[in-house]
């Protein structure tokens, strides 16, 4: 097992989310950096949806209490193994007693803890997942507290040969505090003005520091609605939308000064003006945006966007294919 000496800001277990219940207001939650994620399971072994530990800014301090193969992807924190620097991206065999200590990243915001045989908890809807709103998966559906004592799952044969593997520098992605996120338009787009739609692709975006993994809020240019007659002749022009179900990666605005940019653990459904949804690859990005840090908006097609899956999809398996040799 993993004993939680010192928490971390919001360790949680993550796999790759609980899929096909959304329509029934469970989201899917998962790990909020995909890409590193999975790198992570593929460096020591590991199929790409086992389960593992999500940090967020730092990770605290943590002993094993089992002979294992771990890798640490994502945003880069100061790690160390009994006081030893520990490398990201990196599969480092481990100890009995070993102690893993996990201080603030310099760039980014998710770090992952990938564990050979993944974390053993119990599936919920299919998932190990924590969604933390609804006290569901993961650990006691919580983040860990000190004390607590995560099981994990037997070594994988063979994977202590893992041990020095690296991601190659090719496969790790950057952390920027500046980042271009690209995005389908459509959805309640037509009640956005067209100076609106020009605010908003072509202005400056700031994370604001209440982000989290339900939604990223931004603040920019504002993005004016357009205008239609009230109903019955009552009151003043306004904008109405309708309740609907939300995609994540939903790009939503609660009023024409902000946007928000709904996450792996989003509301189901709601009534604001929804411009169009991040593609999923990007949503890696979003999820590793510090507060204040800044992105532009790029309008790509359906087409474009099919591709960008493509080739994130091809190159996990390049990689997949490099640390088996």
């Amino acid at each position: 097992m993993i004993e939680i000496i010192e928490p971390g800001l919001w360790t949680t277990v993550q796999d790759l989310g609980r899929l096909g219940n959304y329509h029934l207001g469970v989201p899917p939650s998962g790990a909020a950096d995909k890409f590193s994620f999975m790198a992570g399971n593929l460096l020591i072994g590991n199929p790409v949806d086992f389960a593992g530990l999500e940090m967020t800014l730092f990770g605290g301090r943590m002993v094993f209490h089992k002979n294992t193969v771990i890798a640490l992807t994502g945003a880069p924190m100061e790690a160390l193994i009994n006081g030893r620097p520990m490398e990201f991206w990196r599969a480092a065999e481990v100890r009995e007693g070993d102690v893993l200590t996990l201080n603030a990243c310099w760039e980014g915001v998710k770090a992952f803890l990938c564990v050979s045989g993944g974390i053993d908890v119990p599936e919920v809807l299919g998932s190990r997942s924590t969604y933390e709103l609804s006290k569901i998966g993961g650990f006691k559906g919580r983040k860990l507290e000190k004390g607590d004592k995560v099981s994990m799952n037997e070594p994988l044969p063979g994977v202590f040969k893992q041990a020095g593997k690296s991601v190659p520098q090719e496969f790790i992605p950057g952390f920027s505090r500046s980042q271009e996120i690209r995005v389908t338009m459509g959805i309640k787009g037509h009640m956005i003005s067209d100076q609106g739609l020009k605010a908003f692709l072509n202005s400056e975006w700031t994370v604001l520091p209440e982000s989290n993994r339900v939604a990223y809020r931004y603040t920019g240019a504002k993005v004016s609605f357009i205008e239609e007659e009230p109903p019955f002749g009552a009151g003043s022009s306004f904008t109405n939308v309708v309740d609907f179900a939300y995609p994540i990666g939903g790009i939503m605005f609660p009023n024409e000064e902000e946007l928000i940019v709904l996450q792996n653990d989003a509301t189901t459904g709601g009534g604001f003006v929804t411009i169009g949804t991040v593609i999923s690859q990007d949503l890696d990005l979003i999820a590793q945006s510090r507060p204040l840090s800044t992105c532009r908006f790029t309008a790509i097609t359906l087409d474009q966007a099919i591709e960008v899956r493509r080739e994130r999809k091809e190159k996990l398996a390049r990689l997949e294919e490099l640390l088996k040799r």
